[in-house]
């Protein structure tokens, strides 16, 4: 029986809601809800999912929401996808667009939004290491560490890297025997 609106609306909300960070901190969240808890998606398929939307431009997480609830309910499940995963966070800048600006400098303030980056950092890591845990190899390890190297020290442009990384898939499948989709 396929999930209900309701309900795949209710799991994005919850992620979208209480995820601070972005798409990519969103990341250990949706593989908890979609994967583990409702089972709505296969592990590999979770990851091979991953990529593509990581892939796509625009933010990750809006993208991913769209590209699961498409898989899952169809266009309507893309939409109230869209809408769980987006909703929190509009609210959330209206809100703070309202009433923070006021306090931005209280040190309380300042204080707890330092706290909140530096739990964003550490969910942003546990989800590139949960990743990296799941393709455990070598040549990803050397794929990983390049990719970095050209980022940070030859400030390449991300989109050039993942650009690069995808050839050599392609490539390298190539290579193996398999074929390029």
């Amino acid at each position: 029986m396929p999930i209900s609106l309701g309900r795949l609306f209710l799991i994005f909300l919850k992620v979208g809601a209480f995820t601070f960070g972005g798409g990519y901190a969103m990341i250990p969240v949706f593989e908890r809800e979609l994967v583990k808890r409702f089972k709505l998606i296969a592990p590999e398929d979770f990851y091979d999912t991953l990529v593509v939307c990581q892939s796509l431009p625009g933010p990750i997480a809006v993208n991913f929401a769209v590209f699961t609830g498409l898989r899952l309910r169809g266009k309507r499940g893309a939409l109230i996808s869209l809408l769980g995963v987006v909703l929190p966070s509009f609210i959330f800048i209206l809100l703070i667009s309202v009433f923070l600006f006021r306090y931005i400098d209280v040190p309380i303030v300042e204080a707890m939004f330092k706290g909140i980056r530096l739990s964003v950092v550490a969910l942003i890591f546990f989800a590139g290491a949960k990743l990296f845990m799941s393709h455990r190899s070598l040549e990803g390890l050397c794929i990983a560490v390049m990719a970095f190297a050209l980022v940070f020290t030859f400030s390449l442009h991300p989109v050039w890297v993942v650009l690069m990384a995808g050839a050599y898939g392609i490539l390298s499948r190539r290579a193996k025997g398999g074929e390029a989709p």
